[in-house]
C-alpha cells in the first residue's frame, strides 16, 4: 500500500505562477533582500512554468497619467501624490515572454478591480505559486484575497522581498503558513518535475 505525504508539494496542470510587481520602478526600491536576486528567481520560475505550458501571470502597478485613479490619500502614510512615469511600470524584458498574462493593478492587491480572477478561472487554475515585491503589501494583499476566493497557495519565499526585513519575516512566519504552503524555488521546480 502506498501512502502520500500530505505535506509534499504537489503542482499539477491547475497551477499558475503569479509574480507581483517585478517592474522597473519597484525593482529600484531598497528591498531588504537584493531585488536582482528576486528578479532572477522570478525569471527561473517563469521559465519552468512556461516549459510546462503552465500560465505565467505578471502583475504590475500603474496609474493613469492624470493620477485620478491613485489610492485615496487620507491615511497616515500616503502613497504617491502623482502617477509615476510610464517607465516605472515596465516589466523587464528578461522576465516577460509572449503568451504571459499581464494584469495592471491600481491597489495593493492584484484581484481588486482587475480581471485576474477571470484570467485564472478561465484557464482552469485552482493553485497559485506566488512571489514578488513587496511581501507585506502587494504579495500579502493578493494572497489574502486569493485564499478568500478558495485558491490553493504556494509561496516562493526566496523569490519574494520586502522593503523591511521584519515585515517580510512576520508575513512568512505568521500569515502565509495559515493560508498556504511556504516553499522555495528549488522545491517548486522539483514539484513541477514530479
Amino acid at each position: 500500500m502506498t501512502t502520500t505525504d500530505p505535506n509534499r508539494l504537489a503542482l499539477g496542470d491547475d497551477t499558475a505562477l503569479v509574480l507581483i510587481d517585478l517592474q522597473t520602478g519597484i525593482l529600484a526600491l531598497p528591498t531588504a533582500k537584493p531585488s536582482a536576486g528576486i528578479l532572477a528567481k522570478g525569471i527561473e520560475l517563469a521559465g519552468a512554468f512556461r516549459a510546462r505550458k503552465l500560465p505565467v501571470v505578471l502583475i504590475k502597478v500603474a496609474w493613469s497619467p492624470d493620477g485620478g485613479d491613485l489610492p485615496t490619500a487620507n491615511v497616515d502614510r500616503p502613497g504617491p501624490a502623482a502617477a509615476p512615469p510610464a517607465a516605472f511600470s515596465e516589466i523587464p524584458a528578461e522576465l516577460a515572454a509572449l503568451g504571459d498574462v499581464v494584469v495592471t493593478k491600481r491597489h495593493w492587491g492584484a484581484f481588486t478591480g482587475t480581471e485576474l480572477d477571470l484570467q485564472l478561472r478561465r484557464r482552469g487554475i485552482h493553485r497559485i505559486v506566488l512571489a514578488g515585491i513587496s511581501t507585506s503589501v502587494g504579495v500579502e494583499s493578493t494572497a489574502r484575497t486569493a485564499w478568500e476566493l478558495s485558491y490553493d497557495l504556494v509561496f516562493a519565499e526566496d523569490a519574494t522581498a520586502d522593503l523591511d526585513a521584519d515585515s517580510h519575516a512576520h508575513t512568512f512566519g505568521k500569515i502565509f503558513p495559515r493560508i498556504g504552503k511556504v516553499s522555495n524555488t528549488a522545491e517548486i521546480l522539483a514539484a513541477l518535475d514530479s
